[in-house]
């Protein structure tokens, strides 16, 4: 049922984001053009998101549990800290010179054009880079006899 599910929302944003037009690369970096072909479409895209998450969060947060899950996984920390700034501007600026972002880059992966090829490689290689840089690193030991 899991796999079901996953695969049954996957499907619905992808056709989210194909219809809405947040596959296509241009419209997206039409919309950061604010000074030249400016293209305010996807404010209402973006608008839509987050009202259905507003309410959906709402909606759902009054179960006990996920319908599929044991218990819910959010978040405990609420701080604004360094490392969570610095994902966001990476994001945004990958997202603003690109014009993909991970969700939108999906639907159209099986293209095979280059464009989409590069984001994705560079999308894996910052998840790989994050992931090396975030490993805890163990205290070093201390010799005996050194002052």
């Amino acid at each position: 049922m899991r796999v079901i599910s996953a695969y049954l929302i996957g499907l619905i944003f992808g056709i989210g984001i194909s219809i809405s037009g947040m596959a296509d690369p241009a419209k997206v970096l039409n919309f950061f053009d604010l000074f030249g072909t400016w293209d305010p479409s996807l404010v209402f895209v973006m608008g839509g998101g987050l009202i259905v998450t507003f309410i959906g969060y709402r909606f759902v947060l009054r179960r006990r549990s996920p319908v599929l899950e044991h218990s819910f996984v959010l978040p405990k920390s609420r701080r604004l800290d360094l490392r969570l700034l610095g994902g966001s501007a990476v994001f945004g600026i990958g997202w603003g010179l690109s014009g993909f972002c991970p969700g939108g880059v999906l639907p159209v992966i099986g293209t095979g054009r280059p464009d989409v090829l590069i984001f994705v490689a560079s999308l894996v290689a910052g998840i790989m880079a994050a992931r090396l840089f975030n490993r805890p690193v163990a205290p070093m030991p201390q010799r005996s006899g050194q002052a």
